[in-house]
């Protein structure tokens, strides 16, 4: 496995980790949810990601419930706040009451008494900015966290945040986390310049499109499969999509890799991703995703890449 430093951090987590979103504790049993992280942990990820709102708190509670077993400072482990958790009118966004109230919340659920890494959920506009960043560096003075960072926001509102943070002598955020994968590219343009010029890491999410780079949907809608069951994919699943990963399906046959290999591994080219947030129901999945960290694609290969996705 290949560490990478969370930006300029000393930190360093995983090239590939395991992320709890829209599985453990919801659709993944909890049995399977733990064989899926003990096949993790046990073969060499360190970075877990999770969130209070993936399943109202059960994802942390059942990555809480693996991670007693093994050392804790062996593990980055991550949650974040922003969602709704009730229907309490301060039970949500960024103010300093909720983020206090949450990562108490969260702690007790993973069964730990800190995080590594705690993540503004979203950008919150209903909450001075100044608010929020002094609460999340807050939280590290007093030791509940050692790093903190955003997800999902705009390379202004990063912009904003670390010149907050210097002006009060604060914890700077050290890590984004936005969508990135082959079919979305939207932060090449600002958001990783932005990154990279602040020291801030990046651990992306969603870098099989939902799926749609596994493959799976090359010659229709399996039944049962998340494009034939929910709306997530309404926006991607489209014929000009999939002729692009048919091309690239071919690329990685040709490369002795699955299409979900190549994928991954295109987006670790990038050496400003810190680790790429992978999903899985069977441990098989855990291990076929750990072993696109081992690969790298040449000049030509990216290439050939580029041209399709173009």
């Amino acid at each position: 496995m290949e560490y990478r430093r969370l930006g300029k951090a000393g930190m360093r987590v995983s090239a590939v980790s395991l992320g709890a979103w829209l599985t453990y504790g919801g659709s993944v049993e909890g049995d399977q949810a733990a064989q899926c992280l003990r096949a993790a942990i046990d073969n060499g990820i360190n970075f877990i990601d999770v969130a209070d709102a993936y399943a109202y708190g059960e994802a942390e509670k059942v990555v809480g419930g693996v991670i007693r077993d093994y050392k804790r400072s062996d593990l980055v482990l991550s949650s974040k706040l922003y969602w709704p958790m009730s229907n309490n009118v301060n039970d949500q966004g960024l103010s300093r009451k909720h983020i206090m109230e949450s990562i108490d919340k969260s702690l007790r659920h993973f069964g730990t008494d800190y995080l590594d890494i705690y993540f503004c959920h979203r950008f919150d506009a209903n909450t001075p900015l100044e608010e929020t960043v002094r609460a999340m560096s807050d939280l590290v003075q007093a030791g509940k966290i050692l790093y903190w960072g955003t997800s999902v926001w705009e390379a202004e509102q990063i912009e904003q945040a670390v010149n907050i943070a210097k002006q009060y002598n604060g914890y700077l955020p050290q890590v984004e986390q936005p969508r990135y994968n082959m079919l979305d590219r939207h932060i090449e343009p600002a958001i990783i310049p932005t990154c990279e010029q602040h020291g801030l890491g990046l651990t992306v999410w969603s870098p099989l499109a939902q799926g749609l780079l596994t493959g799976k949907y090359n010659t229709g809608l399996p039944e049962g499969s998340r494009g034939a069951t929910t709306k997530w994919l309404d926006r991607e699943l489209n014929e000009t999509n999939l002729n692009k990963v048919r091309q690239l399906t071919t690329i990685a046959g040709d490369l002795g890799l699955t299409t979900s290999q190549l994928a991954l591994a295109w987006v670790l080219r990038l050496p400003q991703i810190s680790s790429v947030i992978t999903g899985a129901t069977k441990p098989e999945h855990v291990l076929d995703n750990i072993k696109a960290g081992e690969v790298q694609l040449s000049a030509d290969v990216q290439a050939q890449i580029e041209a399709i996705l173009a």
